[in-house]
C-alpha cells in the first residue's frame, strides 16, 4: 500500500466504490456525500481510494446513504487499520455483530428447529456450503 493511501486495498474502500457504482443511475457520489453529512464530497473519493478511514461515528449516515447495512459496514470500518483494540471491546460487550440478512437466516433455523437451538452439526454445515456452492 502507499504510504499517502494507508487504507487502500481494504474491503471498505471496495465495497464503497461498488455501492457507488451500482446507486449511480439513481444518485450521484455528490448526493451520497451530503446524505451521509460530509461538507465535502471529496470525502467519499477518499475512503475509496484508501487516503482515509471511515469514523465510526459516521457509518449510520453512509450505510443509510449507500442503502446498505449498517452493521455490515460496521464490520469492515473496524477492520480498517487503527481499530485492533476496539474490535475486540465491541465483540466483548455487544457479541459478534450480526447483519439485518444474517438475523433472516437466524430467525429461519430458528422457526425451521422449532427454536430448538440445534447445534451446527456436520451435516448442517456441509448444506450451509452446499447452498453456497462450496
Amino acid at each position: 500500500m502507499a504510504r499517502n493511501k494507508p487504507y487502500g486495498g481494504t474491503n471498505l474502500a471496495a465495497f464503497i466504490t461498488m455501492r457507488i457504482t451500482e446507486l449511480r443511475p439513481r444518485k450521484s457520489q455528490a448526493e451520497i456525500a451530503s446524505e451521509a453529512g460530509f461538507a465535502n464530497a471529496n470525502m467519499l473519493s477518499m475512503l475509496k481510494s484508501g487516503t482515509t478511514k471511515l469514523a465510526l461515528d459516521r457509518v449510520a449516515n453512509l450505510a443509510k446513504a449507500l442503502e446498505v447495512d449498517p452493521a455490515r459496514l460496521f464490520q469492515m470500518a473496524l477492520l480498517q487499520s487503527g481499530h485492533e483494540t476496539t474490535r475486540p471491546v465491541i465483540t466483548a460487550v455487544f457479541g459478534t455483530i450480526v447483519t439485518r440478512n444474517e438475523v433472516g437466516w437466524l430467525e429461519a433455523i430458528r422457526e425451521a428447529s422449532g427454536d430448538t437451538d440445534p447445534a451446527l452439526t456436520a451435516r448442517a454445515r456441509a448444506s450451509i456450503f452446499g447452498t453456497f456452492g462450496k
